[in-house]
């Protein structure tokens, strides 16, 4: 796995040269100027650039022609023989301490890359990838991480076909780090218990506010405040016409782009996040249902999507992204609509989870191919 570099060697394919730079300059410079002057720091510059972003071979070998160039100096100018040991020492005792900072910087790199694997592993485990059909439909999910150095996230998403039909779930839990993989372990525990057991979306809504509610009472690391989860509950029953039924618990709008391009909100009644029910006597919210016609896409989102603003502070809106085109199938809506975020903001501050559902033209038709 790729590692991180500083700020400072964000240079690229120059930086391995500038170490070289400096001990020529330091090279000509002393020819230049008179004896007294000393230009040690250039020399000893060298080996310490290298240190913690180039390889322990050239680091050393900087180490060695910083060293090298010193000593040269000093026999072509024959100064004393004591300011000859003292500056040579000098250089070659902060060349030593180089190659021990690198071999200091790779194992912290080592262990970083070894940190990052498992968090992946364990985001991978608890948020598995979903099947790309469920039924009729197509599928599609998008995982961007704002930082490779970050904890592991609380965006969470899910795909389950049941009895009565298709029903979808993301969601967002407040928070990082171990506490928010034990709620997103939680809700999708309990998704996928109920989600082909209750036919009434509202009801699997209350499930999982039970879920998290009680989960949260019973363990200490799901904060009550904190632990809380904004969610939307997406449901394509089997009847025809085709339609997708809303329920919106606090989160980020959907977007329901139709097959002639027109991109909308499907908006729905407020209703306070998962966790937070038991502070209004009727938290639930209302479902909404949409026509959902052949070509169209369903676009689900966590608010990494919604908030990444660019430099002027304006927010990235989905709908103006999206109004005006079409996708033959939802993994190349998700690979637009993430690498137009990725445009839009100058930092990502937020992870962003991403999941399509597209509903095929009949086969014979244009636009279920090249996704």
């Amino acid at each position: 796995m790729r590692t991180g570099t500083p700020w400072w060697a964000g240079g690229g394919a120059w930086y391995p040269w500038l170490p070289l730079v400096l001990l020529v300059v330091g090279t000509v410079a002393d020819l230049l100027t008179p004896p007294h002057l000393t230009l040690t720091p250039l020399y000893v510059a060298a080996p310490m650039l290298a240190a913690p972003v180039l390889s322990l071979r050239l680091t050393a070998l900087y180490g060695v022609l910083a060293t090298a160039s010193v000593g040269i100096q000093m026999l072509a100018r024959e100064p004393s023989v004591g300011e000859a040991i003292v500056k040579v020492t000098t250089v070659a005792t902060i060349s030593a301490l180089a190659v021990v900072v690198n071999r200091i910087v790779a194992r912290r790199d080592r262990r970083l890359a070894s940190a990052r694997e498992v968090a992946e592993a364990v985001q991978r485990a608890v948020v598995p990838e979903p099947p790309d059909r469920a039924g009729t439909l197509r599928v599609a999910t998008r995982y961007q991480a704002a930082q490779r150095d970050t904890l592991i996230g609380g965006d969470l998403y899910a795909v389950r076909e049941t009895p009565f039909g298709v029903r979808l779930l993301v969601g967002d839990v407040r928070g990082k780090g171990l506490a928010a993989t034990e709620a997103v372990a939680v809700i999708l525990g309990a998704f996928r218990e109920v989600a082909d057991r209750e036919p009434e979306l509202a009801e699997v809504a209350a499930y999982l506010e039970a879920a998290l509610v009680r989960e949260r009472e019973q363990r200490a690391p799901l904060d009550p405040v904190e632990g809380f989860t904004t969610a939307v509950l997406a449901e394509v029953p089997r009847e025809r016409p085709v339609t997708v039924r809303i329920l919106n618990r606090g989160h980020p709008q959907p977007v329901l782009l139709t097959p002639d391009g027109d991109a909308c909100y499907l908006e729905s009644e407020p209703a306070l996040p998962l966790g937070l029910g038991d502070l209004l006597p009727a938290p639930a919210g209302s479902v909404r249902s949409t026509p959902f016609p052949p070509g169209s896409h369903l676009l689900l989102y966590t608010d990494g999507v919604s908030e990444a603003r660019d430099e002027h502070g304006v927010f990235f809106d989905p709908v103006e992204d999206l109004n005006g085109r079409s996708f033959p199938g939802p993994a190349v809506l998700l690979d637009r609509v993430v690498a137009d975020v990725v445009k839009h903001s100058t930092r990502l501050n937020d992870d962003m989870a991403l999941l399509a559902l597209h509903h095929p033209e009949p086969r014979g038709t244009p636009g279920d191919h090249g996704a």
